[in-house]
């Protein structure tokens, strides 16, 4: 990693871009040899800031500043070169740009990678073929992350799929006193599920993009290109595929049929990872609530996340997790 400036501690601080005005963008790019012509645009992002920076004599680029302290050094340069792997097997993502030798630099305090602008829409998964297209590429993204593990990014493990957010929101203050005792017992009761789920279909670990939606991926006139690797680690293949199922129980086997049609000329799925999808749903419920809670503190969030200090809200996601509970009986639907 190139460094630049004398920082080398970073804080954890209630407001962790509080220094990252539109002056330091432009030094920062400035310092990087970007040249940049003055043009910024901040883009969607609320765990990282993220810009799109104008340069002068070449095409934009997307400018990443990574939250101190969520992930190491070695984690982030993981997740470069993964990309920078995927992007050798001309699979389509958004690598990080080498300068100098490195592709994450340290200025001011702060962590950095610098991106390629890449082109696209939002994707329309029930356009002709879309399903197909997304299996593909993502039966080729894994067969790529079958080829070894991370050795620094974290793993799909029963810490991970809720055992830390049940921790964090327990101890957040944000549920309602009178929903406390009733949260303590159904995220319990989410956590063996879901335990049992895993041991149950134990499914292989491979390297995965971790956080794959339709918000991390652009259409182009070639079909989807993936963008954020910033979540990417070891876990099943099913990780990346449940979250672009959805509606009826007959839609959903639809669309999956047409995302396996495509996954199959690449890849294969273990059938039992089928009985993921909803422990992994659960999952997914249980983290999302404590990154909202854990990062309270950082501007961006109450401004993004509003409802989040209402009791009502608490009220009825404590509810959604009763519901999600029951559903854990049910077998697969897609099967």
């Amino acid at each position: 990693m190139s460094e630049r400036g004398s920082t080398s501690h970073f804080d954890d601080a209630p407001a962790p871009f509080a220094g990252l005005t539109p002056d330091a963008v432009m030094q920062t790019a400035e310092a990087l040899g970007l040249d940049p012509d003055g043009r910024q645009f901040a883009l969607n992002s609320y765990e990282n800031r993220v810009y799109r920076v104008g340069r002068a004599e070449a095409p934009p680029v997307v400018m990443k500043f990574y939250r101190a302290r969520r992930w190491s050094d070695a984690q982030i340069l993981e997740e470069h070169r993964f990309a920078l792997e995927l992007a050798e097997q001309e699979i389509p993502v958004a690598p990080p740009l080498v300068l100098g030798g490195a592709t994450l630099h340290r200025i001011a305090g702060f962590r950095v990678g610098v991106f390629a602008l890449c082109a696209g829409v939002a994707p329309e998964l029930d356009a002709p073929g879309a399903r197909e297209l997304l299996g593909r590429t993502l039966a080729r993204v894994h067969a790529v992350g079958a080829r070894q593990r991370f050795e620094h990014r974290l793993s799909l493990t029963r810490r991970q799929w809720g055992e830390r957010a049940r921790q964090v929101l327990e101890e957040s203050g944000f549920l309602p006193d009178h929903m406390r005792e009733r949260f303590s017992e159904v995220g319990a009761e989410l956590l063996q599920r879901i335990s049992a789920a895993f041991e149950g279909a134990a499914p292989a670990s491979i390297r995965i993009h971790g956080d794959c939606h339709l918000g991390n991926i652009l259409w182009q006139a070639r079909g989807p290109l993936l963008v954020d690797l910033d979540d990417c680690m070891n876990g099943p293949r099913i990780q990346d595929l449940w979250m672009f199922v959805s509606g009826t129980v007959d839609e959903q086997r639809r669309q999956w049929s047409e995302i396996m049609e495509g996954y199959s000329q690449f890849g294969t799925l273990e059938h039992g990872e089928l009985q993921l999808i909803e422990p992994l749903r659960a999952a997914r419920m249980l983290n999302h609530a404590a990154w909202i809670a854990e990062r309270w503190q950082d501007p961006a969030f109450p401004r993004a996340f509003p409802w989040a200090g209402q009791v009502r809200y608490w009220e009825g996601y404590v509810g959604d997790l009763l519901q999600q509970c029951e559903l854990l009986d049910d077998p697969p639907q897609l099967a």
